[in-house]
């Protein structure tokens, strides 16, 4: 099963990201995060596969700035914030990745190679 890598094309840090999962040989689908963001149920099975809810966050982006989410997050709930994140993909840390037991927010090569170096290409 392919992994989905949600990402925004003008992001240096997502390009870098698919040509990293692409010089691996990683099979992935790719979706525009500010075009069509992930789903309240998709941003779940990220956060059940380990990622921390206030991790998902873009904290240098202008949403998050504008939405003054630094002080908001202190008391909002997991479900609101999943909510605040299904609503607007800049938001939300990118790329993104979503796979079958896989859910990796920003780009750490060596936690990419950690998450996928099974299906990686040797």
């Amino acid at each position: 099963m392919p992994l989905t890598v949600y990402q925004y094309p003008k992001c240096g840090t997502c390009r870098k990201a698919l040509s990293w999962l692409a010089a691996h040989g990683v099979a992935h689908d790719k979706v525009d995060i500010v075009a069509t963001p992930p789903a309240r149920a998709v941003l779940e099975r990220v956060v059940a596969a380990g990622v921390p809810v206030k991790k998902l966050f873009n904290t240098s982006g202008e949403s998050y700035r504008n939405g003054n989410f630094k002080e908001r997050l202190a008391t909002m709930s997991d479900a609101d914030a999943l909510r605040a994140l299904a609503a607007d993909g800049k938001l939300i840390k990118r790329p993104l990745v979503v796979g079958d037991g896989v859910a990796l927010a920003g780009f750490d090569e060596a936690a990419w190679q950690a998450a996928l170096g099974k299906t990686a290409r040797r």
